[in-house]
């Protein structure tokens, strides 16, 4: 794996886990306050954060999906768990195994090379 797939796949992985709890938060503190007491002013910034968030988060898949030339079943997997409630972070573990075992590749190709 290259340095750009790389880093590609590290910006997934930061931005996936505030993206799985802005959806929560949004249905839980935007909504649900909503409709329970008079606090209607938590729902406009929330949607707005979460939208802001969805949109990096699925450039950034796109990204990694392109670099990484993950098969489609791997990526629309992903895209899938950005749409569940906290399941950006069953995908930023199974990204950091990912990254890992890049990692471990990397090295084993360098000492090969040496």
């Amino acid at each position: 794996m290259d340095i750009k797939t790389a880093s590609a796949l590290h910006r997934l992985r930061l931005i996936s886990v505030p993206e799985a709890l802005s959806f929560p938060a949004l249905l839980i503190f935007g909504t649900l306050l909503s409709w329970l007491t008079d606090i209607d002013y938590l729902k406009m910034p929330l949607g707005m954060l979460h939208g802001i968030l969805f949109v990096i988060y699925s450039v950034f898949l796109l990204d990694v999906w392109n670099r990484a030339k993950w098969p489609f079943k791997k990526a629309a997997l992903f895209f899938l768990l950005s749409l569940v409630p906290f399941g950006g972070l069953y995908g930023d573990r199974l990204l950091k195994r990912e990254e890992a075992d890049s990692v471990i590749a990397a090295r084993a190709r360098e000492a090969a090379d040496a």
